[in-house]
């Protein structure tokens, strides 16, 4: 019976020989030695940061060099695993920032602080996010270009996604709308048999099933993620690994800019801490900005660029007066639990995990986000809501180090102890559908905690301060209980009964269960961010006040220096962020060097 210690043998190699090419990988832009000038120097190996290192390197001629403050994708095995993104927040690999206290919303958090978790590693946020692939409606798009932001319109941005793309999923990979053979591998979302429940069930709310991608976003969305060969595809992964060989591509990780070095109104390099050094590099051409919506205005406020009133409180010499950290955008979200009595959502088991590094299969190869619906508005061309449906278990572990990471309140945190002990709910045989609202019309800011560049910023996303936002996602909470009435979805049990309420809110009971005043106060309690911070560097026409960038990405008043991040996005878009951010990166290379490289695209697409 020799055979099963060869295999034993040869199993072991090959697991050895992973952790050392894993181990190899991590530490080659960790080590190498940087020159002092760069024709191109990008802030940000993020969504953006990773595509521009990518393609501005794909000219020999000139040298890159990507700044990362966190360390290497590959240094966290979760992180490769699609299922377990939430267990990546709150690591080393994410920024954890917590929003100042907000006055309408974070109820249950400590101090009213929402958290926001953002990538701090190679890839950025693409390494921690759930995988969900959206481009936005197409109205949106041409709404940018129609406020002033030529070159944005649907028609000049669809190319650049179909440049990106290398469609997985069979039945759309002879639409005109995706692309084959990109670095960006999309695949199809389906994982367990209740996608087939949410289909049904919204073909019997009036909505159609169509590719949310494709010619129209309104309706059910199977869903796409992007994951590949049951790995997450980040852009670190698909973008900037494979970049890497090339001799003109540097990568710093674990270095931490702390300024843009401006000389007479010109951008000439940055100051960064690496190995506990300083270090200044300088750009030949330009440097670039692709820290996110976040980071990106914290950086240029630092260096002297940004609202000159909030600069000057802080004696920060001013270089251009800009409103940098103004008309921050961001989705949120309120969560619903469903019975399911067909037990058909996933909980991860020790099994669910030996499955996976075996044989790379099972469950935890999905992402679980089976699916989104765009609900329809007479009163505007944009969805005013978006369900996404999340096949998993809805009833989070009572574990410490979950909770930690929501940051919730004492007081709020021992009663929901309470709850779950004297709960007749069982984890288990649920399902989760979150109802997200895509266009607030509240607007929030970023602004400087201190002259200090490792303070964090603060971050004030003023949630429900315009009244219409509460009044627009309680008319989606409606529609999410008019789709727990549908026949498809009593099959598997599921009802307007939410276990949460019982399990997770005894906060709201004093109200009268589902009326508007519950789910106000639910709202106000359990509001989550969809992490899709956008517009706090927004771009715009010459004579747009409120654009910090011009359709070029320049930043106005300040040469040789660009912004390539959601940053600059006109408005939020329709759905998740980050395919649109990884557009907007394939079409700033472009810009920068000069050349139109989806040409044979446009032609394709021009008609539609």
């Amino acid at each position: 019976m020799w055979w099963p210690w060869t295999i034993f043998v040869l199993l072991l190699a090959i697991l050895v020989y992973n952790y050392m090419l894993t181990k190899n990988n991590s530490n080659d832009e960790a080590d190498i030695s940087l020159n002092s000038t760069y024709s191109y120097i990008i802030v940000g190996a993020g969504s953006a940061g990773s595509v521009l290192a990518n393609r501005l390197s794909e000219d020999l001629g000139s040298s890159v060099l990507i700044i990362e403050a966190g360390g290497s994708e590959d240094e966290n095995d979760m992180m490769n695993i699609p299922f377990m993104a939430g267990d990546l927040q709150a690591t080393k690999h994410d920024w954890a920032f917590r929003t100042i206290p907000q006055k309408h919303a974070c109820f249950n958090m400590q101090g009213k602080k929402c958290t926001w978790p953002r990538g701090r590693v190679l890839g950025g946020s693409s390494s921690i996010n759930y995988m969900h692939y959206t481009r936005g409606s197409r109205h949106g798009f041409d709404g940018w270009a129609n406020e002033g932001a030529e070159g944005w319109s649907y028609n000049d941005v669809l190319p650049y996604f179909i440049k990106s793309e290398d469609i997985q999923i069979s039945s759309l990979q002879n639409s005109p709308y995706h692309g084959i053979g990109g670095p960006l591998t999309v695949s199809d979302a389906k994982a367990t048999p209740l996608s087939d429940i949410y289909r049904q069930g919204m073909k019997e709310m009036g909505y159609e099933v169509v590719d949310c991608n494709g010619e129209k976003q309104i309706g059910f969305c199977p869903g796409q993620e992007t994951v590949k060969k049951a790995e997450r595809w980040s852009t670190a992964k698909a973008f900037l690994r494979p970049a890497m060989t090339r001799p003109n591509l540097h990568v710093a990780s674990n270095a931490y800019v702390t300024k843009i070095l401006i000389k007479d109104k010109r951008a000439v390099g940055v100051s960064m801490i690496r190995n506990n050094v300083k270090h200044t590099i300088k750009a030949e051409k330009e440097v670039i900005l692709s820290a996110g919506a976040i980071n990106t205005p914290q950086i240029l406020m630092l260096s002297g660029i940004g609202p000159k009133e909030h600069l000057e409180s802080l004696k920060i010499p001013l270089v251009a007066d800009l409103p940098v950290g103004e008309n921050l955008e961001e989705h949120i979200n309120v969560h619903m639990s469903f019975k399911d009595k067909t037990s058909s959502a996933f909980s991860p088991s020790p099994i669910s995990f030996w499955k996976y590094n075996t044989f790379k299969s099972g469950p935890l190869g999905k992402t679980h986000v089976e699916g989104s619906a765009f609900l329809d508005d007479q009163d505007s061309l944009l969805p005013f809501a978006q369900l996404l449906f999340y096949s998993v278990s809805g009833f989070p572990s009572m574990d410490e180090n979950f909770l930690n990471t929501l940051n919730l309140d004492p007081e709020v945190l021992e009663r929901m102890h309470e709850a779950s002990k004297n709960s007749s709910v069982k984890p288990g045989g649920t399902f989760l559908i979150l109802c997200s609202l895509p266009h607030p019309k509240s607007r929030g800011k970023i602004r400087l905690q201190s002259v200090d560049p490792f303070d964090p910023p603060l971050i004030d996303p003023n949630y429900f301060e315009h009244p219409d936002d509460i009044k627009v996602l309680l008319k989606g909470i409606n529609q999410l209980l008019k789709l727990a009435n549908t026949t498809a979805f009593r099959t598997v049990g599921a009802s307007q009964s939410d276990p949460f309420d019982e399990y997770f809110y005894p906060l709201c009971q004093d109200f009268p269960n589902e009326s508007d005043e519950y789910w106000i106060c639910r709202v106000k309690y359990n509001l989550v961010a969809m992490y899709h911070t956008t517009s706090t560097c927004r771009m715009g026409a010459a004579d747009d006040k409120t654009a910090v960038v011009d359709p070029q990405l320049r930043v106005r008043g300040v040469s040789n220096l660009r912004i390539v991040d959601a940053s600059v996005m006109r408005h939020i878009p329709s759905g998740n962020t980050n395919s649109p951010t990884i557009m907007i990166a394939e079409k700033a290379a472009d810009m920068i060097r000069g050349i139109d490289s989806v040409k044979h695209i446009r032609e394709k697409t021009a008609h539609l």
